[in-house]
Protein backbone atom coordinates (compact mmCIF):
# COMPACT_ATOMS: atom_id res chain seq x y z
CA UNK A 1 0.00 0.00 0.00
CA UNK A 2 2.81 2.36 0.93
CA UNK A 3 4.53 1.65 -2.40
CA UNK A 4 1.33 2.58 -4.28
CA UNK A 5 1.10 5.87 -2.40
CA UNK A 6 4.74 6.67 -3.14
CA UNK A 7 4.21 5.85 -6.80
CA UNK A 8 1.14 8.09 -6.90
CA UNK A 9 2.97 10.99 -5.27
CA UNK A 10 5.93 10.53 -7.62
CA UNK A 11 3.65 10.44 -10.67
CA UNK A 12 1.74 13.51 -9.53
CA UNK A 13 4.99 15.35 -8.94
CA UNK A 14 6.21 14.50 -12.43
CA UNK A 15 2.91 15.66 -13.97
CA UNK A 16 2.94 18.88 -11.96
CA UNK A 17 6.58 19.48 -12.84
CA UNK A 18 5.85 18.96 -16.52
CA UNK A 19 2.96 21.42 -16.26
CA UNK A 20 5.19 24.06 -14.69
CA UNK A 21 7.82 23.42 -17.35
CA UNK A 22 5.20 23.81 -20.06
CA UNK A 23 3.94 27.07 -18.55
CA UNK A 24 7.47 28.36 -18.31
CA UNK A 25 8.24 27.47 -21.91
CA UNK A 26 4.93 28.96 -23.06
CA UNK A 27 5.53 32.20 -21.16
CA UNK A 28 9.03 32.44 -22.55
CA UNK A 29 7.86 31.73 -26.06
CA UNK A 30 5.20 34.42 -25.84
CA UNK A 31 6.98 36.95 -23.71
CA UNK A 32 7.40 39.23 -26.74
CA UNK A 33 3.78 39.05 -27.78
CA UNK A 34 2.52 42.60 -27.43
CA UNK A 35 0.52 45.24 -29.24
CA UNK A 36 1.62 48.86 -29.67
CA UNK A 37 -1.22 51.38 -29.72
CA UNK A 38 -1.60 55.15 -29.71
CA UNK A 39 -4.06 57.25 -27.75
CA UNK A 40 -5.07 60.77 -28.73
CA UNK A 41 -6.41 63.69 -26.70
CA UNK A 42 -7.30 67.11 -28.14
CA UNK A 43 -8.56 70.39 -26.76
CA UNK A 44 -9.56 73.69 -28.37
CA UNK A 45 -8.93 76.73 -26.20
CA UNK A 46 -8.81 80.50 -26.52
CA UNK A 47 -5.49 82.31 -26.21
CA UNK A 48 -4.99 83.90 -22.79
CA UNK A 49 -2.18 86.31 -23.75
CA UNK A 50 -1.66 88.60 -26.71
CA UNK A 51 1.41 90.50 -27.91
CA UNK A 52 0.38 93.33 -30.23
CA UNK A 53 3.12 95.43 -31.84
CA UNK A 54 2.16 98.76 -33.41
CA UNK A 55 4.92 99.96 -35.74
CA UNK A 56 5.37 102.97 -37.99
CA UNK A 57 8.14 104.34 -40.19
CA UNK A 58 9.28 107.88 -40.87
CA UNK A 59 11.87 109.42 -43.18
CA UNK A 60 13.54 112.84 -43.22
CA UNK A 61 16.74 114.80 -43.59
CA UNK A 62 16.70 116.77 -40.34
CA UNK A 63 17.32 114.48 -37.38
CA UNK A 64 15.93 116.88 -34.78
CA UNK A 65 12.72 117.39 -36.69
CA UNK A 66 12.47 113.66 -37.28
CA UNK A 67 12.71 112.89 -33.56
CA UNK A 68 10.05 115.48 -32.79
CA UNK A 69 7.76 113.84 -35.31
CA UNK A 70 8.45 110.41 -33.85
CA UNK A 71 7.77 111.64 -30.32
CA UNK A 72 4.47 113.18 -31.38
CA UNK A 73 3.29 109.98 -33.09
CA UNK A 74 4.37 107.81 -30.17
CA UNK A 75 2.35 109.95 -27.77
CA UNK A 76 -0.60 109.80 -30.16
CA UNK A 77 -0.52 106.00 -30.18
CA UNK A 78 -0.08 105.71 -26.41
CA UNK A 79 -2.97 108.10 -25.77
CA UNK A 80 -5.15 106.13 -28.17
CA UNK A 81 -4.36 102.91 -26.31
CA UNK A 82 -5.02 104.42 -22.87
CA UNK A 83 -8.28 106.03 -23.98
CA UNK A 84 -9.49 102.55 -24.91
CA UNK A 85 -8.70 100.98 -21.56
CA UNK A 86 -5.16 99.67 -21.96
CA UNK A 87 -3.09 100.08 -18.79
CA UNK A 88 0.35 101.67 -18.53
CA UNK A 89 1.96 98.38 -17.50
CA UNK A 90 0.62 96.74 -20.66
CA UNK A 91 2.39 99.24 -22.95
CA UNK A 92 6.08 99.17 -23.90
CA UNK A 93 7.62 101.93 -26.00
CA UNK A 94 10.83 100.83 -27.71
CA UNK A 95 13.60 103.20 -28.75
CA UNK A 96 13.41 104.06 -32.47
CA UNK A 97 15.93 102.53 -34.84
CA UNK A 98 17.56 104.89 -37.35
CA UNK A 99 19.03 104.00 -40.73
CA UNK A 100 21.36 106.44 -42.51
CA UNK A 101 20.74 105.62 -46.13
CA UNK A 102 23.77 107.53 -47.39
CA UNK A 103 26.05 105.50 -45.13
CA UNK A 104 25.05 102.21 -46.74
CA UNK A 105 27.44 100.35 -49.03
CA UNK A 106 24.89 100.31 -51.83
CA UNK A 107 23.13 103.67 -52.11
CA UNK A 108 20.62 104.74 -54.75
CA UNK A 109 21.25 108.05 -56.48
CA UNK A 110 17.65 109.26 -56.18
CA UNK A 111 17.38 109.23 -52.35
CA UNK A 112 15.54 112.33 -51.15
CA UNK A 113 15.35 111.59 -47.42
CA UNK A 114 18.60 110.58 -45.77
CA UNK A 115 17.27 109.08 -42.53
CA UNK A 116 14.73 106.28 -42.11
CA UNK A 117 13.37 105.47 -38.67
CA UNK A 118 11.32 102.53 -37.42
CA UNK A 119 9.36 102.71 -34.16
CA UNK A 120 7.39 100.07 -32.29
CA UNK A 121 4.99 100.29 -29.38
CA UNK A 122 4.06 96.88 -27.99
CA UNK A 123 0.95 95.94 -26.05
CA UNK A 124 1.11 92.77 -23.93
CA UNK A 125 -2.14 91.83 -22.24
CA UNK A 126 -4.09 88.88 -20.87
CA UNK A 127 -7.38 90.51 -21.86
CA UNK A 128 -7.41 89.08 -25.37
CA UNK A 129 -11.02 89.97 -26.31
CA UNK A 130 -10.47 93.63 -25.35
CA UNK A 131 -7.28 93.89 -27.41
CA UNK A 132 -8.94 92.27 -30.41
CA UNK A 133 -11.76 94.81 -30.27
CA UNK A 134 -9.25 97.71 -30.10
CA UNK A 135 -7.38 96.31 -33.10
CA UNK A 136 -10.49 96.89 -35.16
CA UNK A 137 -10.33 100.59 -34.28
CA UNK A 138 -6.89 101.24 -35.77
CA UNK A 139 -8.44 103.45 -38.45
CA UNK A 140 -8.83 106.05 -35.70
CA UNK A 141 -5.04 106.42 -35.74
CA UNK A 142 -5.12 107.12 -39.47
CA UNK A 143 -7.43 110.07 -38.79
CA UNK A 144 -4.76 111.38 -36.42
CA UNK A 145 -1.99 111.05 -38.98
CA UNK A 146 -0.45 107.76 -37.80
CA UNK A 147 -0.19 104.90 -40.30
CA UNK A 148 0.52 101.58 -38.59
CA UNK A 149 2.62 99.31 -40.78
CA UNK A 150 6.25 98.24 -41.01
CA UNK A 151 7.58 94.75 -41.54
CA UNK A 152 4.57 92.43 -41.52
CA UNK A 153 6.61 89.39 -40.44
CA UNK A 154 8.55 90.94 -37.56
CA UNK A 155 5.54 92.83 -36.27
CA UNK A 156 2.86 90.16 -36.38
CA UNK A 157 0.42 89.97 -33.52
CA UNK A 158 1.14 86.89 -31.43
CA UNK A 159 -1.52 84.96 -29.53
CA UNK A 160 -0.33 82.65 -26.76
CA UNK A 161 -1.78 80.06 -24.42
CA UNK A 162 0.07 79.97 -21.10
CA UNK A 163 -2.05 77.59 -19.02
CA UNK A 164 -1.01 74.29 -20.60
CA UNK A 165 0.11 72.68 -17.32
CA UNK A 166 -3.46 72.77 -15.99
CA UNK A 167 -4.65 70.68 -18.96
CA UNK A 168 -1.85 68.13 -19.04
CA UNK A 169 -3.12 65.66 -16.36
CA UNK A 170 -6.60 65.21 -17.79
CA UNK A 171 -5.37 65.08 -21.38
CA UNK A 172 -2.77 62.43 -20.57
CA UNK A 173 -5.44 60.44 -18.72
CA UNK A 174 -7.79 60.67 -21.70
CA UNK A 175 -5.08 59.69 -24.19
CA UNK A 176 -4.09 56.71 -22.03
CA UNK A 177 -7.71 55.61 -21.72
CA UNK A 178 -8.20 55.84 -25.48
CA UNK A 179 -5.04 53.80 -26.06
CA UNK A 180 -6.29 51.03 -23.77
CA UNK A 181 -9.64 50.90 -25.57
CA UNK A 182 -7.82 50.39 -28.86
CA UNK A 183 -5.63 47.69 -27.32
CA UNK A 184 -8.63 45.88 -25.83
CA UNK A 185 -10.38 45.85 -29.20
CA UNK A 186 -7.24 44.48 -30.84
CA UNK A 187 -6.91 41.74 -28.20
CA UNK A 188 -10.58 40.83 -28.62
CA UNK A 189 -10.21 40.52 -32.39
CA UNK A 190 -7.06 38.43 -31.91
CA UNK A 191 -8.88 36.13 -29.45
CA UNK A 192 -6.47 36.78 -26.60
CA UNK A 193 -6.36 38.68 -23.35
CA UNK A 194 -4.76 42.05 -22.73
CA UNK A 195 -1.91 41.98 -20.25
CA UNK A 196 0.03 44.62 -18.40
CA UNK A 197 1.88 47.58 -19.88
CA UNK A 198 5.28 46.79 -21.36
CA UNK A 199 6.33 50.30 -22.34
CA UNK A 200 4.66 53.70 -22.35
CA UNK A 201 5.59 57.01 -23.95
CA UNK A 202 3.64 60.17 -23.22
CA UNK A 203 4.62 62.03 -26.36
CA UNK A 204 4.92 65.78 -26.87
CA UNK A 205 2.17 68.34 -26.43
CA UNK A 206 1.64 70.50 -29.50
CA UNK A 207 -0.17 73.82 -29.78
CA UNK A 208 -1.33 74.79 -33.26
CA UNK A 209 -3.60 77.38 -34.80
CA UNK A 210 -5.39 78.19 -38.02
CA UNK A 211 -4.10 81.11 -40.05
CA UNK A 212 -7.51 82.79 -40.05
CA UNK A 213 -8.15 82.28 -36.31
CA UNK A 214 -4.77 82.55 -34.53
CA UNK A 215 -6.48 83.31 -31.19
CA UNK A 216 -7.97 79.80 -31.13
CA UNK A 217 -5.42 77.18 -30.12
CA UNK A 218 -5.63 73.46 -30.79
CA UNK A 219 -3.77 71.42 -28.19
CA UNK A 220 -2.88 67.83 -28.97
CA UNK A 221 -1.02 64.98 -27.28
CA UNK A 222 -0.45 61.39 -28.45
CA UNK A 223 0.59 58.60 -26.09
CA UNK A 224 2.19 55.37 -27.29
CA UNK A 225 1.69 52.29 -25.10
CA UNK A 226 2.81 48.68 -25.56
CA UNK A 227 0.57 46.05 -23.92
CA UNK A 228 1.46 42.39 -23.43
CA UNK A 229 -0.93 39.90 -25.00
CA UNK A 230 -1.82 36.70 -23.13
Amino acid sequence: MKEHINSFVLGASIVFGCYLLYCGIDNYAHKDRFVSVKGLAEREVLADRVVWPLSFNEVGNNMNQLYELIDTKQRTIVNFLKENGIKDEEITVSAPSVLDRLAQQWTQDNIRERYQTSCTITVISSDVPKIMSIMKMQQELLKKGVAIGGNSYENQTEYQYTNLNSLKPEMIEEATRNARQVAEKFAQDADCDLGSIKNASQGQFSINEEYTTPHIKKIRVVTTIDYYLK
